[in-house]
């Protein structure tokens, strides 16, 4: 791995120029501060409502740059990170969540369509595995659950599951057919920056914002000043302490291998190319590419003292090291192959696991963060309620729950980071002691925080 490139697979191509970074004053109605999904999205969708609104994204890096570039690029109608976790902790309003992501996944395949953006997307299934005694027990309700609210969702057994695709580490599964799906994230950045550009945003790269003011945004370059401000800074820097006590960047790490020969694949057989993860509290997901490499991430999740990200921690050899043995003992047909790809970075952690909205600079910024690693689908719905809270509509999204309540508060440091890390050896000893839960994993279950991934 030592020739691998740090830079995302996803994001190892040919770009545009950078858009001209801000330069003097400017004046919007609609200022987005990130270039990630949420901000793209909410920009596209904000000139498709009001096409006279006058709205500017600043972005510190390039459109994609952070996680909407770096994941795995697993689609979920989900709107709660994946229904076990919404039936826990949304069960009263969990048909009308379910139906509202049914709906959003909807129009993002259609605005994909009408916006002609090629972001390789397929749905083949996803397979749940389990590869320990311990993670079979709930496998038929985690199935019975999805068929509940409309999903194709089947179990197999361990011979079934091995025809599929065929590791030695499956003992079983839950196959989902429906509700899910796999996208390139970085043609889909690509093609949603595009498309805010052809219908009149002004975006504005390299351009990182330093202050957040009522109605006024701070450059190095230059401010904005705007009616309305959406934060969609996922887990880089908060400009509110809102956000600062909500979220935790958390770190992820993924390798890519270079193209599988015939003879690999035929040993490997995954013929649906379905999107996998395992059942572990320390998951690993994996995938193949369009061009038929395996993208294999995820066990790890560092967090660095006092919210720390920077590009120095993008790569772990340590992590990586432990991703390219996980991936051999999952395949051992893939011994000897290269990896071209090894990268990180930070996922926008909230303790409910999914989107969080509030309103913040003295009611004139609306904030959409915390997706917890599930948000390419999730995104564009967050955006789509971030602009009906700034244009202060009451509808069917405003009113719901999970949109109204905010998520309990990380506590500050240097509290935050024991929680944390009491968290992740808890976890990991529930792992190793055939998923039982210790007092830690008990407490935080009784507190409503249950955390089993």
């Amino acid at each position: 791995m030592h020739d691998a490139s740090p830079t995302p697979f996803w994001l190892d191509r040919r770009r545009p120029a950078d858009a001209a970074p801000l330069d003097g004053a400017a004046d919007a109605d609609l200022a987005i501060v990130g270039g990630g999904f949420t901000g793209l999205w909410a920009a596209l969708l904000a000139k498709r409502e009001q096409p006279e609104r006058e709205v500017v994204v600043l972005e510190a890096e390039t459109a994609g740059w952070g996680a909407s570039g770096r994941n795995g690029g697993f689609v979920d109608a989900s709107l709660t990170h994946g229904l076990p976790n919404g039936a826990s902790r949304f069960a009263g309003e969990l048909e009308a969540l379910e139906a509202a992501g049914r709906e959003n996944l909807a129009e993002l395949k259609a605005d994909l369509e009408r916006h002609r953006i090629d972001a390789a997307f397929e749905e083949p299934g996803l397979l749940s595995v389990a590869t320990q005694p311990h993670e079979l027990a709930d496998m038929a309700e985690e199935a019975a659950l999805l068929r509940r609210y409309g999903w194709d969702a089947e179990l197999l057994d361990r011979d079934a599951v091995r025809a599929a695709v065929a590791s030695p580490t499956y003992l079983g599964a839950v196959l989902q057919r429906t509700g899910v799906a796999l996208v390139d994230p970085g043609a889909l950045a690509l093609g949603l920056r595009r498309a805010v550009l052809a219908v009149g945003v002004r975006l504005h790269e390299r351009t990182p914002v330093t202050r957040a003011a009522p109605g006024e945004l701070t450059t190095p370059g230059g401010t904005v000043r705007a009616r309305r401000i959406l934060l969609a800074t996922g887990a880089y820097p908060p400009l509110t302490r809102a956000i600062r006590r909500l979220v935790a960047p958390v770190y992820d790490y993924a390798l890519v291998t270079e193209p599988l020969s015939a003879a690999r694949r035929g040993e490997i057989g995954w013929e649906g190319r379905q999107g996998i993860a395992d059942r572990g509290n320390r998951f690993h997901y994996y995938r193949l590419t369009p061009d038929d490499r395996v993208l294999f991430g995820g066990y790890e999740a560092l967090y660095h003292f006092r919210n720390r990200v920077g590009p120095e921690l993008d790569r772990d050899p340590r992590t990586f090291a432990l991703l390219h043995q996980h991936l051999l003992a999952t395949f051992p047909a893939l011994e000897g192959i290269g990896v071209t790809h090894a990268w990180g970075g930070p996922i926008d952690t909230c303790s409910r696991f999914c989107v969080t909205f509030g309103r913040a600079l003295g009611g004139t910024a609306v904030y959409a963060v915390g997706y917890t690693g599930l948000g390419v689908a999730a995104t564009r719905w967050g955006a789509r309620t971030a602009l009906d809270l700034l244009d202060g509509a009451d509808t069917p999204r405003t009113r719901l729950e999970l949109v109204r309540k905010r998520p309990l508060p990380f506590p500050p440091e240097p509290a935050r980071w024991a929680v944390i890390e009491a968290t992740k050896r808890a976890l990991a000893h529930a792992d190793e002691h055939g998923g039982r839960r210790g007092p830690w994993l008990r407490l935080l279950d009784r507190l409503g925080l249950g955390f089993d991934t």
